[in-house]
């Protein structure tokens, strides 16, 4: 075989393994001799569901509906007034794009670095298990120890990041200036989450066929243009799993992060909507208006989750 042929040869094994069907083992039914056997496995989950998930969300949105009393001793219907008090505030349309703002920028540095650190570490032969278990043990460390940790790095005085910014002739002020203590949320947060990027997308290069990257070498001899047109592809699957997980952990995980970096500072540093729900709640004592908040962005998490499924899986292939 000719020189010439040996790239259409390595294409055409690319093309194919990506369009095979794939292939499921024959599912054997599973039947039960009492009928109300299985929803007695099902209980203990359908418990915890209703306790944790089903039960507060109900209650959240009929709290929203009301002004009531901190202490309990009453409730004022006022419809959807907390709603509009919300909406309409200028401090929750800042907050609102500081979180907008917030996600992208977690949920992209996240995903890029985690797939950068695994493309290296699949790549690596000898001491492998050290360099692994460097970059996955960071997402040992609990959120609130993460934060602390971050602001001993942005410490005014013992900070070496701020010493770091000052032999530049900047004078980076974390939990007074605005936008310092925004670089600082959001690089703690990525580096909290980076390790567990790092382990779904090494698993899923770990999956890929030998004959496969053997074919995509003998194709493309860029390995730039390679791994964006035969690995890539590969990891979509892997990929879009983790964009669900990043955003909701840029939304909602980050709280105990940014609750140490912000708690007792002033009051202009930026805060996620989630941690305004916490403060109108439990420090500012407006429950009706901090369940409305709250429903606003159990909303938001929806149609995000519903555009993603919607319009991102489409473009994933599963093979």
């Amino acid at each position: 075989m000719s020189d010439a042929a040996q790239p259409m040869k390595s294409a055409g094994m690319i093309r194919r393994w990506l369009s095979r069907p794939a292939r499921a083992a024959p599912a054997k039914p599973v039947q039960f001799d009492q009928p109300l056997l299985p929803w007695l496995f099902l209980a203990p989950q359908l418990a915890v569901i209703f306790v944790f998930f089903y039960w507060p969300s109900v209650q959240a949105i009929t709290s929203s509906f009301y002004i009531e009393d901190p202490f309990g001793f009453g409730a004022t219907f006022v419809g959807l007034d907390n709603y509009k008090d919300a909406l309409g505030s200028a401090e929750y349309q800042r907050i609102a794009g500081f979180t907008a703002l917030f996600t992208v920028l977690v949920t992209g540095f996240s995903l890029g670095l985690g797939l950068l650190f695994a493309v290296k570490a699949d790549k690596v032969i000898r001491g492998r298990t050290a360099y692994r278990t460097a970059l996955i043990a960071v997402y040992a460390i609990a959120p609130p120890v993460a934060g602390l940790m971050g602001m001993m790095l942005f410490d005014q005085h013992i900070g070496p990041f701020v010493q770091l910014a000052a032999w530049f002739g900047y004078d980076m002020k974390v939990g007074i200036n605005y936008w310092d203590t925004a670089f600082a949320m959001i690089l703690v947060s990525v580096w909290k989450q980076v390790p567990y990027n790092f382990i779904f997308f090494l698993s899923g290069l770990q999956g890929i066929p030998a004959s496969v990257r053997e074919a995509s070498v003998i194709d493309c001899r860029n390995g730039f243009t390679r791994f964006r047109t035969a690995i890539l592809p590969l990891l979509a699957p892997t990929a879009f799993f983790l964009l669900i997980i990043n955003i909701t952990y840029a939304l909602f995980d980050t709280f105990a992060v940014i609750d140490v970096m912000v708690k007792d500072k002033p009051a202009n540093n930026p805060l996620t909507l989630v941690y305004k729900v916490y403060n109108d709640g439990f420090r500012g004592n407006d429950i009706g208006g901090s369940a409305a908040q709250s429903v606003i962005l159990m909303v938001i998490v929806l149609v995000l989750t519903l555009i993603q499924f919607r319009w991102l899986e489409r473009r994933v292939h599963y093979g």
